[in-house]
């Protein structure tokens, strides 16, 4: 019985939050394809052409653009993430969909074009709030669709998370290549997620890169599951990235405060996002933060930075 009870005075003391520091530290904001139209989650499936169910618009930022990640910078993102698939001439093209024609006035995938071909597309084409009656980004969008090394020439400082689109091992090593000729300090701004095989890849050419796919995912959080209560951080977990839903979060050993301090210590970026996880769900609006714990100073999701950031700022 003594034992029992010294073995659970020490998971508690180990894993309790009420030591941890709760310094004035604000939370480290990602903001999801830069500013971008919104749309409902609801009953949303993998084949919804989201641009034809956008919100009435509130800002004019397309999302995977430069001009959508100044605006997300300038309202306080810490981190922007934006979307890349490779082109018919070897680059990487930021761009979300996998068919041209649900958002764009093109046909095909990117991989059916040349970087100068795409930079021809109306990307903010086929976006409407209301149903087909009016589409008012149509004309605006072209030449937007930028190239991944016109992003990262356009925010030397800027920090961004990569998601590769497919699952297919050779973008990965791609990436890694492309990758490769950047300075260490330019790479530790950066992180990766995606497909298993491409980042399997990716994280075989770059070991230092911070990278997630759900096979990483998976091991990581099963081995800190099961070890995490004697404050043990798996090598799985270390200069690493996640994003995990809030709801599941908040099993995590340590959680809030101390594990995030073990993140931060093994040099980690941990990201929280709303819902399942499986639609992007983000904290979008000023209310949805009464769910992130008081002091809170790990990453938070969201697809609308523009109100999410000024709450932090003030």
């Amino acid at each position: 019985m003594w034992f029992l009870v010294l073995l659970f005075v020490f998971v508690y003391l180990n894993n309790t939050s009420l030591f941890a520091s709760k310094e004035n530290k604000k939370p480290f904001l990602l903001a999801h394809r830069g500013l971008a139209q919104t749309f409902p989650m609801e009953g949303i499936t993998g084949e919804t052409n989201t641009a034809r169910i956008i919100y009435e618009p509130e800002h004019p930022y397309l999302e995977n653009t430069i001009p959508s990640m100044e605006a997300a910078f300038e309202a306080g993102a810490d981190m922007v993430q934006f979307d890349i698939q490779l082109t018919k001439d070897g680059q990487f093209a930021l761009f979300h969909d996998w068919l041209l024609e649900y958002r764009t006035d093109g046909k095909g995938q990117i991989k059916d074009y040349t970087m100068e071909e795409l930079k021809a597309l109306d990307i903010g084409y086929g976006y409407t709030a209301d149903n087909g009656k009016t589409y008012p980004f149509r004309g605006k969008g072209i030449g937007l669709m930028p190239s991944l090394d016109e992003v990262l020439n356009h925010f030397p400082e800027g920090s961004f998370l990569i998601h590769i689109k497919s699952n297919d091992r050779q973008e990965g090593v791609k990436l890694a290549e492309y990758l490769k000729k950047l300075p260490k300090e330019r790479l530790d701004r950066l992180a990766a997620y995606g497909g298993d095989e491409p980042i399997a890849a990716l994280k075989e050419e770059l070991p230092g890169l911070r990278v997630m796919s759900m096979a990483t995912m998976k091991k990581a959080l099963i081995s800190y599951m099961a070890l995490g209560w004697t404050g043990y951080v798996p090598e799985s977990m270390k200069n690493a990235y996640f994003h995990v839903p809030l709801k599941y979060a908040r099993f995590l050993w340590g959680w809030p405060h101390k594990f995030i301090e073990r993140m931060e210590k093994a040099n980690t970026i941990f990201i929280v996002v709303a819902g399942s996880g499986k639609w992007s769900e983000g904290f979008d609006k000023a209310e949805d933060l009464k769910e992130i714990p008081a002091h809170y100073s790990g990453g938070i999701w969201t697809n609308r930075i523009d109100r999410i950031g000024p709450v932090y700022k003030e």
